[in-house]
């Protein structure tokens, strides 16, 4: 597994996820995309620094996204987020793709915080960001609207410090 810059040969696939509004509602978006709005919007944020957005690449086939949003230099904070396709999905390459954006995030583009938010129903998404390293740090009330209601959210985060920690412990193992 790899990580790699989102490219515009991989619009199809993204295209395929935004429009399954399964995928969608984990990730409190609306789903259904036109295409050519896809394409406007690649081309409008490719050069964005307040974004990353990478394919998890998995023996040169696409397996999902790991994006690093609303990313903020000022206060060395961004998003993460992670779809991984259904047929990838099971093998531990969440836990994999989501460690390789941390040390990115923290590594490269120097950010103190990842956060992220996670629907307090997903308890599989729970279970895998809790054994990553991230600490719960609040529920937010009917947050997120998808699927006709409103879903409560967890934040859930995690600080350089805490990164180094689980980063070192690894290493010794």
């Amino acid at each position: 597994m790899q990580l790699r810059p989102l490219e515009k040969r991989d619009l199809p696939y993204i295209y395929k996820q935004e429009n399954a509004r399964r995928v969608m509602a984990l990730w409190f978006e609306e789903p259904y995309t036109s295409f050519d709005e896809l394409e406007i919007l690649y081309d409008k944020h490719v050069l964005d620094q307040a974004e990353r957005r990478f394919v998890i690449d998995v023996n040169d086939e696409f397996a999902g996204v790991v994006e690093l949003v609303y990313i903020d230099n000022l206060h060395r904070n961004t998003e993460i987020q992670i779809i991984v396709e259904e047929k990838f999905q099971g093998q531990g390459l969440a836990q994999e793709a989501m460690r390789a954006g941390l040390e990115y995030a923290f590594n490269v583009i120097n950010m103190h915080k990842v956060y992220l938010y996670v629907d307090v129903e997903n308890t599989a998404a729970v279970h895998i960001y809790k054994k990553i390293g991230f600490e719960m740090e609040g529920t937010l009330k009917e947050q997120f609207y998808a699927n006709g209601r409103y879903h409560d959210s967890y934040m859930m985060g995690m600080v350089w410090s805490s990164f180094k920690e689980i980063e070192a412990k690894a290493k010794e193992q």
